[in-house]
């Protein structure tokens, strides 16, 4: 089973992020142009939380406010799931599913050493079902 550092070595390894007193239509402009869902909210180097497109269409449209003045600390997410990068896929995919998150941060101590999405997960699960299935093919051929 992969673990999520290799899970990240095997991705983009850019972490995008965006600082609590940006607007949020910075941080969606950012994830729009990096084509990602989620941004970490860092502040003096460290994550603060986590900033979703969900988050948006939730705590600034649905609310009557407006992107370009909201900043981003009024509707990140501070409560943010977060493992180490020796922890398996299914493992993060079910802190995922009780956390009830698409996004977790994976960490070294205090260290950000990147973002795994539900889509990442799914990959790797897919990835690992084909190499075993092939396994077993080449297997019964023999």
């Amino acid at each position: 089973m992969q673990t999520m550092a290799q899970l990240l070595a095997s991705k983009d390894a850019q972490i995008w992020s965006i600082s609590p007193e940006d607007a949020v239509f910075d941080a969606l402009r950012l994830m729009a142009d990096k084509d990602i869902g989620s941004l970490v909210v860092v502040e003096h180097d460290r994550p603060v939380g986590v900033v979703a497109e969900r988050d948006y269409t939730r705590k600034v449209i649905l609310k009557g406010r407006s992107s370009h003045y909201t900043p981003v600390s009024t509707i990140m997410n501070t409560n943010f799931a977060a493992t180490r990068p020796d922890v398996d896929v299914d493992t993060c995919m079910t802190l995922m599913a009780s956390e009830r998150t698409r996004h977790v941060l994976i960490m070294a101590g205090e260290d950000l050493l990147g973002i795994v999405s539900i889509g990442d997960l799914i990959k790797a699960t897919i990835q690992e079902q084909q190499f075993t299935i092939t396994q077993m093919e080449q297997y019964i051929r023999s």
